[in-house]
């Protein structure tokens, strides 16, 4: 027999923060229960469903538009490097994420090598673009010009 309950917090492979879900008695019992992952449901939890929904919904919208704003700051940007170069223009080392952030820190941003999305090392000079996931459901481009020093 399965139960209903509401979850409090976010479980792995099971569902997020103020969904109800059904369970199997003893995984409700040994496990979520006592862990204070969820509670029984009933009228009042019910209710502090609608309370939590509305909580996360406004959470994801006020992170949602400030990842716009970073997006639209981030979008207008172009980033300069300086790298050693040989006379035909090869470079003798590579531009990595961690040049790209310290650029970008420069410039009063602070990313996670996580958001960049740069799959492997820049090695030429010229122009290149970057992307950077803001947010799950946001991305933004950065121009980055690399030149010889």
């Amino acid at each position: 027999m399965a139960k209903e309950l509401l979850l409090m917090n976010d479980v792995d492979g099971l569902g997020s923060e103020g969904e109800i879900v059904k369970v199997a008695e003893g995984y409700a019992r040994n496990y979520l229960l006592p862990r204070s992952h969820a509670v029984l449901v009933t009228p009042a939890t019910r209710r502090l469903v609608e309370k939590k929904k509305a909580e996360r919904l406004a959470r994801e919208a006020a992170t949602r538009k400030e990842a716009e704003e970073l997006a639209a700051q981030l979008t207008g940007l172009k980033l300069t490097l300086k790298a050693k170069a040989g006379s035909e223009g090869k470079m003798y080392g590579s531009i990595n994420a961690t040049d790209v952030l310290a650029a970008l820190e420069a410039q009063g941003i602070t990313l996670s090598r996580k958001q960049l999305e740069l799959e492997s090392p820049i090695r030429d000079l010229g122009s290149h673009e970057i992307s950077v996931k803001v947010h799950p459901e946001v991305t933004a481009t950065v121009n980055l010009a690399v030149e010889a020093e």
